[in-house]
């Protein structure tokens, strides 16, 4: 497993670019409550300590991970939002409906940010356990939410 020695909140801030007055939206999936709140909180913190001001930051609520597409096109959207950032949570379950449900939304996710040309950015966590997804939200692993943020300030850049 890639992440098994890695820490994923361990990753470059040499030479973010000036966030101050960019607008970014967070859609976060109500679905896995525990793991999603700690991700958006982990993102919503990354933002304000790289200069983000808090009234530039929107939060909106999905029921599931399925539904961030449409919620990051309803930001994306918008002229007044610079990125967008999703997150959510899909467990492994006994049936196919993981493969179905990941596949649509890094699907849309994609296709979001390309028909806005901006960054809309991918912050689902697939893990096999619930335990594995807490440890990537805030866990022994470091908190997707951050990278989330870094990501998207770090695709700011290529504007």
């Amino acid at each position: 497993m890639s992440s098994a020695l890695k820490n994923l909140s361990d990753f470059s801030t040499a030479n973010l670019p000036d966030v101050s007055q960019k607008r970014f939206a967070i859609i976060v999936s109500e679905w896995n409550t525990e793991v999603t709140g700690a991700l958006y909180t982990g993102a919503f913190d990354t933002l304000l300590k790289h200069g983000v001001q808090e009234n530039h930051i929107v939060s909106a609520q999905v029921p599931g991970s399925f539904e961030l597409s449409l919620g990051a096109q309803k930001f994306a959207q918008r002229e007044d939002i610079d990125a967008v950032i999703c997150l959510g949570c899909v467990i492994q379950g006994e049936t196919r409906h993981f493969d179905f449900i990941c596949q649509a939304v890094a699907d849309g996710v994609t296709n979001v940010s390309l028909k806005y040309n901006k960054p809309v950015i991918f912050g689902v966590l697939t893990p096999n356990t619930q335990e594995q997804a807490m440890d990537r939200a805030g866990g022994k692993h470091g908190n997707k939410g951050d990278e989330a943020a870094i990501t998207a300030i770090k695709m700011l850049a290529l504007n």
